[in-house]
């Protein structure tokens, strides 16, 4: 059994297209960002228990009733064997859309190892690349080297983003960084290791759409909302740098 619930619109246009990205939210995270924007699932499990056979049946909606343009996995990190097993069954009855991993990227290279070949888009986090900006955060003093072992092997597994003749993208890395305010250095340096190391086409999503949440007013640093000023100064690196953006 799992808690979830599934939307069949949002996420990124080259997921979206006009049929929308199949999104099944799961329950709970793995992380424990104080500044989380859907708190009442991560930390509250908002959503309902189901089987392994009611969430096949759920991927198959989405694909035959609702049309979508893929299965997105929302934080499924702690659910893989349940997701797999639903998979199997969907997939003896027909079940063929691009599947997506859509996660916050700390994750155990053991668990990428078993999704090698069963996972076409990749869509993880790289929230930081400072451990004490981590471990302040989401208490997880090692994301930033998790982090990294984690983009390599997804880029390792599937390389950068590739979309159809309607811009639809059916496999490769898309890399979400959420700026913090006050964390424009930090960015920075999150941007560069993704030049660096990863494939030239990987596509990134420099998000400017914080708010302090949850718990971020405790935090008077990023108890406010992300300047123009500091978007556009990452903006613009990004471009310097070559990356591929939304």
């Amino acid at each position: 059994m799992k808690r979830c619930r599934i939307s069949p619109f949002g996420e990124e246009d080259v997921l979206v297209g006009n049929r929308g990205s199949g999104t099944i939210f799961f329950g709970y995270c793995n992380m424990r960002c104080v500044f989380c924007q859907n708190y009442e699932l991560s930390f509250g499990g908002e959503g309902n228990l189901i089987s392994n056979e009611k969430l096949s049946d759920i991927m198959l909606s989405l694909q035959n009733y609702y049309g979508c343009h893929n299965i997105n996995l929302v934080t499924p990190t702690h659910f893989v064997p349940n997701i797999l097993e639903a998979l199997y069954i969907a997939a003896q009855k027909g079940l063929n859309l691009p599947l997506v991993y859509n996660c916050g990227g700390y994750e155990k290279i053991e668990t990428l190892n078993i999704l090698d070949g069963v996972i076409d888009i990749y869509m993880p986090d790289f929230k930081y690349s400072v451990p004490e900006r981590a471990k302040k955060y989401s208490q997880a003093t090692d994301y930033p080297d998790k982090v990294k072992i984690t983009l390599k092997e997804m880029d390792r597994q599937v390389g950068g983003l590739k979309v159809d003749e309607k811009g639809i993208a059916y496999r490769g890395l898309l890399i979400r960084h959420l700026m913090l305010p006050g964390g424009l250095e930090d960015t920075k340096k999150v941007l560069e290791f993704i030049k660096r190391e990863l494939s030239p086409d990987c596509l990134v999503n420099l998000m400017n759409q914080y708010y302090p949440t949850h718990k971020a007013l405790e935090y008077g640093e990023i108890a406010r909302r992300l300047s123009f000023k500091e978007y556009r100064e990452a903006y613009a690196f990004a471009g310097k740098l070559g990356l591929r953006l939304v």
